[in-house]
Formats: C-alpha cells, structure tokens, sequence
C-alpha cells in the first residue's frame, strides 16, 4: 500500500517564491497603469452596480475559491440589494459600460520537470443598456489575452490559445427580458454562475456559454430569500478560447456529438441559514446532482460561527458516450468557519467515492477541499483542509490567508496521495488615486508520493484595473 509522509513548507523555496513575486508586482504595475485609469475583482458589463463602502474593520474575509461558485451565490447578483438596483436601470440613460484592463503572469514547474511560463496582457469591454420600456435590455462583452513573454516550449500556463497565441474573442452578446421585478430571462452568450456552470474566472478571461434561461429572486433583505433559475445551455467558451464549442464537445465526448445541458435549480436562505439543490442533465454524456446547507450563528459581538454541508453525485446516462462505460462517482463535504474581527479560520473536509473520478466538465469545481492547483476529488480520496486568512486594519483592502490540504491515497494504483500548500496576498484598493487597482499574488506547492520528481510549484501575479465610474 503506498504510504504517506507529512512535509513542512520548504524554506528554500518559500523565499525563491518571495523574492520572484515582489519583483513581478513591481514589473506588473506599470502595464497595470498603461492600461486604463481607476478594479475590484474581475468584472464585466453584467456584474451588478459597484456596492457602498463597508468598513474593512468590521469585515471578515471569505473563503470561496477563486473560480468557485455556491448556490447561495447562483441564478443571479449576489445581494437582494443589487438585483433590485439592477432591475431599476432606465433604457439608454443608464446603460453601463465596464472596462477592464488585465496583466497576469503564471510560472508553473510540473511534477514532470517540465514548465509553463506566461506573461499575458488585455481585459474585457462591454456594456449593458438599462431595460427599453422597463421591460428589455441587451448588453455584450469583447475579451481579448495578448502575449508579453510566452516561450514557445513552455506552453500550457492557459493565459493563452494553444501554442502561446492572443485571441480576442465576443464573449457576450445577449438580451434579456424582465418579466417582473423579481424574475429574468436571458438569451444569447453570457456569463452564468452556478456550483458546476459558472464563469470560473482564474485567468484572463472567464467562461462564457450560449444559453437561455429564467432566473428569479424573491424576498431578500431582511425578508426570507428565494433564487431559483433553470435553463438550457448549448455551447461554451473556454478560458483562453476564441471559439464556442457544444457542451457536450467540452466535457471530453467524441467531435459528433453535439449535445447541450438542461439544468434546473434552486436555494432558500432565511436569516444565518439556506439550504438548495440544482441537477445538470446532459442527454447520453451526464448527469450531476448538487446540493448544499450552510447554518451561522454568533459566537460573541465579534465572532460567528458557520457550518456548511455539501453532497455531488455523478452518473451516466443513455448510451454513455462520455467515456464509452458507465460511472457512478459521488463526493460530500463538510466546512466550519470562526470569524473573529478581520480574522477567519476554516476546516474543511471531503470524500470521494464511487467507481470514478469527480469531474468538472464546465467550469470550476465546488469542492470544499478544492483548491489553487488540486480538486482532491479522485475516487477514494479524502482530504482534510485548514486555513486561515486576516483583512488588515492598518491598510485597507489588504488580505492574506494560507492554507494546507491533506489528500490520502486514492483507489486507483496507479495514483498518489497528494498534500497542497497555498499562500495568498492580494489588494484590492477601497479608495484614493489607485481606487479600482486589485494587485495579487498567489503561490502554491503540491507535493505527491510518487518516485521521481513529486513536486509541483505554481506561481500566479495578478494586476487588474477596473475604472470607476460615478
């Protein structure tokens, strides 16, 4: 049976990483600046109107992933707040133009002493229209990812098209109808958000799908909530892609099969605590199951206490067409966070079963224990997961959090136990000349227990710069 070593944080390499990250924020910041003039984190001419000021003080960080989606989060703006502001846009008076300029650069050393090296410029433009006779809007988004510094023997840093090549891309172009003030229907190109649908934004671009669907949200504020949303989706975008592709393509069935995804869900939140499910059903290639509960309470005036449980269940359907044989993979997870003032801390847990992998056929994964590099959803995996992460008083939007992820051996022979290692520093200016400038810095270590060469580094810096408008 293949064992497992626990390893400290390899000193050598912690200050290699340090030094290469404060040299490249610095060398990053000046294409930052040529760009464009005023970024919270990456948005586009759908996200909602900018939210007021909250004192940093009195906030805790959060611990969602880069890329990841939660139903609390689905089928909509995040807040009660900004969907009724949305909702409320005059036609042509109030339409809505983002830009949004991007330099990233991503340095990864593979398990195989191979590397991917990429040093990308560009960002996104688009606009939204308020609603023509309170009822119609359009809106659309051009992306583009142009090379800086992209040897071609170091390709695979997914900053780029295959073979370190810009492209520029119309990523949304699409209208939507407002049947009432608490419900939408959308039809075209445009980004979605769901645990196994969503936007997965860790590059230059995000994914993109051609769709339709309702979407809905009734109550919010200090009434109980309810989102609910459900659609068809019948092609997507990639990351660093200038081309949609069936969803079906995607996922990874043969180049003739061009099927799409059904996929209905919903979440009910009252107060501290929700409770929601959505299912994604692809005819002969798939079928998802998700659902997840979330439970806080205060501990004391500073601190709170959350608790999470999420199940995913996986199965082919029809003529299995996928992988040509059927499977049945399912993991749950569980997740308990303290805040205290700017501080949290956060467990997580998940386990892995079935006669599969997990996948993410679209998007990124909803996994508790997922992570910058590593999913830890291989069939027979369990991972326990710590972090913590603090918001400085002294400066505001400054962040930090690290993390540990422990994986055990999976089922298959031919695979290895792996531990995962991130450490996170990011900015996101709050106010003053450099408001709208998000700068971030993100390193991770995986080491596997595998013969030969079992570590794998990556290395993010990010720089984005969103103006502001009034």
């Amino acid at each position: 049976m293949k064992g497992k070593t626990m390893k400290s944080w390899p000193g050598a390499r912690c200050q290699s990483a340090a030094l290469s990250c404060g040299v490249l924020l610095g060398a990053l910041l000046v294409p930052g600046f040529a760009f464009a003039q005023s970024n919270n984190p990456p948005t586009t001419a759908t996200d909602p109107a900018p939210k007021p000021a909250v004192e940093e003080e009195e906030e805790a960080p959060d611990s969602t992933e880069q890329g990841q989606t939660h139903l609390d989060e689905s089928f909509g703006p995040k807040s009660h707040a900004d969907w009724v502001r949305e909702t409320r846009r005059k036609a042509l008076d109030d339409t809505k133009i983002n830009v949004q300029a991007r330099s990233y650069y991503l340095d990864r050393d593979k398990y195989d002493d191979s590397q991917s090296e990429t040093w990308a410029v560009g960002g996104s433009i688009g606009l939204k229209t308020g609603y023509f006779r309170e009822r119609f809007s359009v809106g659309a988004t051009a992306y583009t990812s142009q090379p800086l510094h992209a040897p071609e023997d170091k390709d695979g840093a997914g900053l780029l098209k295959s073979g370190q090549e810009g492209y520029s891309v119309l990523g949304e172009a699409y209208g939507e109808f407002l049947v009432n003030d608490t419900t939408r229907v959308t039809f075209g190109r445009r980004l979605f958000d769901t645990p196994y649908i969503n936007r997965n934004d860790t590059r230059m671009n995000p994914v993109t799908f051609e769709a339709i669907a309702i979407q809905g949200l009734h109550g919010g504020g200090d009434k109980a909530e309810f989102r609910y949303g459900a659609g068809f989706f019948n092609r997507i975008k990639e990351k660093n892609s200038d081309v949609f592709v069936s969803m079906s393509d995607d996922a990874g069935a043969p180049d003739d099969v061009n099927n799409g995804v059904f996929a209905i869900g919903a979440n009910y939140k009252k107060g501290d605590w929700s409770i929601g499910a959505i299912d994604y059903y692809s005819e002969d290639i798939i079928n998802i199951f998700y659902t997840e509960a979330k439970y806080a309470f205060t501990v004391s005036p500073k601190s709170k206490l959350s608790l999470s449980l999420q199940y995913s269940d996986e199965t082919s359907v029809g003529d299995e067409l996928l992988k040509g044989t059927s499977f049945d993979s399912n993991q749950w997870g569980a997740k308990a966070e303290l805040s205290y003032g700017g501080a949290l801390f956060t467990a997580g847990f998940t386990s892995a079963g079935g006669n599969a992998n997990m996948q993410n056929p679209w998007s990124g994964y909803p996994g508790y224990t997922s992570v910058q590099v590593e999913d830890f959803n291989r069939d027979g995996e369990d991972a326990w997961m710590f972090r913590a992460a603090y918001k400085f008083k002294a400066v505001k939007g400054l962040s930090v959090y690290g993390l540990y992820v422990d994986g055990s051996d999976p089922d298959s022979p031919s695979e290895y136990a792996k531990d995962e290692w991130d450490l996170n520093l990011q900015w996101d200016v709050p106010e003053g000349p450099l408001k709208g400038l998000m700068a971030r810095v993100r390193y991770a270590e995986v080491d596997q227990d595998a013969p030969g060469v079992s570590t794998l580094n990556d290395l993010r810096v990010m720089v984005y710069w969103t103006p502001q408008t009034p």
